[in-house]
């Protein structure tokens, strides 16, 4: 890895951490989020909120989920979603997109622990770096939320909250492809606070990246490897919680070509609480950082974020309560010729945001309107606000209705990259790009464990940059239009659990009329599971997804996967889980000329006392 001004702070190396230390490390501070109901979300406007009173279309995906589901890959678990589409160019730990809604990968906005994790150089998050052993929750928040959060947030927002254990644990796995995977932690909980640590590696040989389609093809196995820490601890101050959490993940991908070494982490303080019997608050600072080093191209990037912010919440009448708040971001990119050793660019800016929410029921009809204005020392000012309205016929069936504007504002390489031998340029004076989103949506819970979700909703996205000024220099001239609808339904009957969803999408470029890439127009998921007493689940998932266009008008065919999954708590401190990844063993591609793992089988042993 490589050293600069940019890349000798944080936390130590994973190598040097023993546990012992870790532990120590861990002083009382935090509760937050993640100890949460699943009923409970706070992605949607800042603060606690139950589900049923949000009116956007939100998923929870807990601990137990991730575990049911046997799953060891962040993206193999997403993409199980509604709206939800995942591009990636090879196997584990290999180069991963995330489409929310049809829209870019730099259009929805990745929160770990409430602070932003995105790359400053591309504007995007490397999920294939985030092993799921870290992950304790997920909340899925579609459609735009800048007016709460920010750039970034056009297609929804993704928080990911880190790990909580409550007593000892630890796991080993092993699978195709040389997947072997081990983790150990502790946590202990109590009345005035509590902590939570757990250390892990993975190691995969891998396979090759690419196929004889693709321009490096090299008849190689590609590996990867990860080591990863999660920690977190809080502590009850008369009111107030006083907490901390951090992850990091670091380690090494290969591909046709080369390999490329990677750190990513993050790190957030809070004192959370009550200030008064109407006011509730959350004072947090944040620093996240993304360190890629890439030696065959001479070429690494430094990312550094830092945050300050203060929420809260006002009950100012019954049914009524204002959310109101302030956040700060300072954020440096560093990208460098590794083989002169000289910075390409070295760049910072800095963000500042006030929004304020108004959140009210009166009998059945509920209503929000939330308003933000952000202030950039680079492109300047954006105001973005969103209204929606919603009207519960019955306790078990409501509509809604929203509008909202969003935005994104630019990456360091589009703004500062000198681009390729004058080509390809970033371009200083960029605008952020813009869009307006109008949503209905109908959910309904028509029997005790059942519910159905249904939304239409249609996007328009303007000021898109794209690469076709002169010499191909970056420029706000493209626009996109994405209409979609999405089904979802969860049933639990006893010992039988099923889920069900069905998206449809146009997404296209409005200048061409052409699809975006690598965005199906339709897609479905189905997932079934039995509970055989307490002790063991088994259980199945189907995929299917239609139809894509790629790169230089290449068309990548649907393709339906079949996944089994099977849990056995054989004592009352281990477990067994199995997987078996694309049982049919079907061939597919999820971009042009990238291999996709055939059938795989992945088994992992668990011991956690309870």
């Amino acid at each position: 890895m490589i050293r600069s001004s940019l890349l000798s702070d944080g936390l130590p190396s994973l190598r040097l951490l023993p546990l012992g230390v870790l532990v120590a490390l861990a002083v009382p501070v935090r509760a937050d989020e993640a100890t949460l109901q699943p009923d409970v979300v706070v992605t949607a406007s800042r603060m606690p909120q139950p589900v049923e009173a949000i009116l956007a279309d939100v998923s929870v995906i807990t601990r137990a989920d991730i575990d049911a589901s046997a799953a060891h890959d962040l993206g193999d678990l997403l993409r199980l979603q509604a709206g939800v589409d995942i591009a990636r160019t090879g196997g584990p730990g290999s180069q991963t997109s995330l489409f929310l809604r049809g829209t870019n990968n730099n259009h929805v906005l990745v929160l770990v622990d409430g602070i932003r994790v995105a790359a400053l150089g591309t504007g995007v998050f490397t999920w294939e770096t985030l092993p799921l052993d870290t992950i304790e929750r997920i909340e899925i928040v579609r459609g735009p939320r800048a007016s709460y959060w920010g750039s970034d947030a056009i297609g929804g927002v993704v928080q990911i909250f880190t790990r909580k254990l409550e007593g000892p644990r630890i796991s080993v796995g092993y699978g195709t492809y040389g997947d072997a995977n081990a983790n150990v932690g502790i946590g202990q909980r109590g009345d005035r606070g509590g902590f939570s640590v757990q250390v892990g590696k993975r190691d995969v040989d891998g396979f090759p990246s690419q196929n004889e389609d693709g321009f490096g093809y090299e008849p190689k196995d590609h590996g990867f490897d990860n080591r990863h820490l999660t920690l977190g601890a809080d502590a009850r101050l008369g009111t107030q919680v006083l907490g901390v959490n951090a992850v990091r993940s670091e380690g090494d991908v290969e591909f046709a070509g080369g390999e490329s070494g990677f750190t990513q982490q993050a790190v957030v303080a809070s004192l959370a609480g009550p200030l008064g019997a109407r006011w509730e608050h959350r004072l947090e600072a944040g620093q996240s950082r993304e360190d890629y080093a890439t030696p065959v191209y001479y070429s690494a990037y430094a990312s550094r974020r830092t945050s300050l912010g203060w929420q809260n919440a006002f009950t100012v009448a019954d049914g009524q309560r204002v959310i109101a708040g302030i956040d700060s971001v300072r954020e440096r990119g560093e990208n460098i010729d590794t083989f002169g050793g000289t910075p390409v660019y070295r760049e910072s800016r800095r963000n500042t945001g006030v929004y304020a929410g108004w959140q009210a029921r009166f009998g059945a009809l509920d209503g929000e309107l939330s308003l933000r204005h952000d202030d950039n020392s680079v492109f300047g000012s954006a105001d973005t606000g969103s209204l929606a309205l919603g009207w519960r016929f019955t306790d078990t069936l409501r509509a809604y209705a929203s509008h909202g504007k969003a935005f994104r504002g630019p990456s360091l390489n589009e703004q500062y990259s000198p681009g390729f031998g004058g080509l390809f340029a970033g371009n200083p004076d960029l605008d952020p790009e813009t869009s307006r989103s109008t949503e209905l949506g109908l959910e309904a819970t028509p029997a005790q464990g059942q519910r159905f979700k249904a939304n239409v909703y249609r996007t328009r996205v303007r000021n898109l940059i794209s690469f076709t000024g002169e010499d191909f220099q970056a420029e706000n001239i493209a626009r996109a239009r994405i209409d979609g609808s999405e089904l979802a339904y969860d049933g639990d009957f006893g010992a039988w659990q099923v889920g069900a969803t069905l998206t449809w999408q146009d997404p296209r470029n409005e200048d061409t009329d052409t699809a975006l890439l690598r965005r199906p127009k339709h897609k479905a998921t189905a997932s079934v599971e039995r509970r055989f007493g307490d002790a063991l689940r088994i259980g199945a998932e189907v995929l299917y997804a239609g139809e894509r266009d790629d790169v230089g008008g290449l068309g990548l065919p649907s393709y339906t996967l079949f996944n089994i999954r099977a849990s056995w708590q054989f004592s009352e401190a281990w477990r067994t889980v199995a997987r078996v990844e694309n049982a049919g063993d079907r061939e597919y591609e999820l971009a042009h000329g990238y291999n996709t793992p055939g059938r795989a089988g992945y088994l992992e042993l668990v011991w956690e006392p309870r």
